[in-house]
Formats: structure tokens, sequence, C-alpha cells
């Protein structure tokens, strides 16, 4: 229960951080996350609302990846399983706890797609100064990847331009 609590204290905390950013011109540039043990940065002017998660409504004939359809606040959203989707493998079992902790990110609606990435865990906001390197996207990743950057405790964190994706043919067509 108290881990709950915490949760919610956190996401709110998010919420409200976010909020303030996107008023005050911006000092955090990204949403941190993480899925599959892999550390993600979301553009804040490409993401959307933060949901607890719900479990979809499977569809059938569909990519792995593709977890179903899921209403969000009143609206119908395609849900994205984000860590397979970008691996190729498909969706990984989670625990109840690691479900207690998964959310979904909608994509900003000035992207036009009603979809929402799974992701593990909230890591909070970023700006650049939280980084001491950056590099450019690897050699034959996906378009839709940007620039990494690894933070003082050594991990890296890979940018995700969630408009890039929302306009890959691939992430676009579902169906199996």
């Amino acid at each position: 229960m108290a881990n709950r609590e915490a949760l919610r204290e956190l996401q709110s905390r998010l919420a409200s951080r976010l909020q303030a950013a996107r008023s005050e011109g911006a000092q955090a540039g990204w949403l941190a996350v993480e899925a599959a043990g892999r550390k993600y940065l979301f553009p804040l002017s490409q993401a959307g609302e933060i949901f607890p998660f719900a479990p979809p409504q499977t569809v059938p004939y569909t990519h792995p990846w593709f977890l179903g359809v899921a209403n969000l606040r009143g609206g119908l959203y395609g849900v994205v399983d984000l860590a397979s989707f970008v691996s190729g493998q498909p969706p990984a079992q989670r625990s109840d706890q690691a479900r207690a902790e998964s959310r979904l990110i909608a994509l900003n609606s000035l992207l036009e797609i009603n979809c929402a990435l799974l992701i593990d865990r909230l890591a909070g906001l970023r700006n650049t100064d939280a980084f001491t390197a950056s590099s450019e996207a690897p050699a034959g990743s996906p378009g839709y990847f940007g620039s990494g950057y690894t933070d003082a405790s050594g991990a890296f964190w890979q940018e995700l331009n969630l408009q890039a994706l929302s306009q890959q043919p691939q992430f676009l067509s579902i169906s199996a």
C-alpha cells in the first residue's frame, strides 16, 4: 500500500513539474523512462499525459508489440510495448510488482496519433545539465533514435524522437 502511495506521489510530482516546465519555457527537456532495462528520453514537447497501466483490449492479427487498445480518459489509444517494438522481440512477461510501476505515456495530441507507449518505470525529468557527454545516434540505428547521453553515473540514455517514431511505416502498420 505504501509503494502505491509513493508511486502516486511521484506521478503527481512529475505531472506538476511537467506542467511547470511547459509554462516556464521548459528548463527540463526530456521525460526519462526505462523499458526492459534500457533508458530512454522522450522530448517533453512530444510526450503527452502519463497514465497508470490499464490492461488493453487485445486486437487479433497484430504484431506482438501492439498490445491492443485502451480507453484512457475517454479516448481510445493503441498501446505499444516500447521495449518489444525497439528490440523486435516478443513482449516480456511482467510480474505484478513490475506492472504496478508500469506506465502508459500518450503521445502528444499535436502528433495526431492516438497511441500510448508502455514503459516499465518513470525516471523523472532531465535537461542537458544532467548529462556529462553526448553522442550521435549509433550507426544503423532506427530513424527515430536521437542523440545518446551519458549521465554522471555512467548510465547511457537514448533520446527517442516520438514524432519520427509516430511516422515510421513499421509503427503505423500493426497488422501481422
